[in-house]
């Protein structure tokens, strides 16, 4: 007999396994010398490992694997593989743009049917955060899903690889990272 186990993971280990494998394809990208599409297939097939690896560490020490990183890994693996093996970074660019658009239509539809999803994912994060706080944190994430997922396909499709790889660590994560901190006051007021 086997339970589930979920133990409590630190914001740490959180970082590594949410943004890990993104530094992980950028470091290789930058260190990688050689011809674009080399630095794209090396980059792509590292990102790859590095995601499988991050499931594994958060299921090894939290016991479980969150829907979102299913998602975001399975996503990862699939337009991987087709870079790989048509050699087009066209697959790997546009996977932002569908987890993006998923996560939005994913809330959008939660917020329409009135199931609380982002709350079922997350309420442990935010204990005592009353209906309003959490109707008001979910709108606000689906807004953003659904403009990173419009700034992601902008950024690729006019600019260079390099850019975009660039955008993706130091435009995407700290966009992430400011709209989760702009939410913090209306979080508090609920």
């Amino acid at each position: 007999m086997s339970e589930a186990v979920n133990k409590e993971s630190s914001p740490a280990l959180r970082m590594a396994v949410d943004f890990g494998p993104l530094a992980v394809f950028f470091a290789v990208n930058s260190l990688m010398n050689g011809p674009q599409l080399a630095r794209v297939l090396a980059a792509t097939a590292a990102f790859m490992v590095a995601i499988v690896v991050a499931m594994a560490v958060s299921r090894w020490k939290t016991g479980t694997i969150s829907p979102m990183l299913w998602m975001s890994g399975g996503l990862v693996l699939v337009f991987g593989s087709l870079t790989l093996y048509f050699h087009d970074a066209t697959f790997i660019k546009v996977k932002p743009t569908i987890v993006y658009a998923m996560f939005a239509a994913i809330l959008g539809f939660g917020l329409a049917t009135g199931r609380p999803l982002l709350k079922q994912m997350l309420e442990t994060a935010y204990p005592g955060l009353n209906e309003t706080g959490w109707r008001k944190l979910t709108i606000n994430w689906t807004v953003f899903f659904a403009f990173m997922a419009v700034l992601n396909e902008v950024v690729w499709r006019n600019s260079s690889w390099d850019f975009w790889v660039g955008f993706k660590l130091w435009g995407a994560v700290p966009l992430t990272l400011l709209f989760a901190a702009l939410n913090i006051p209306m979080l508090l007021r609920h």
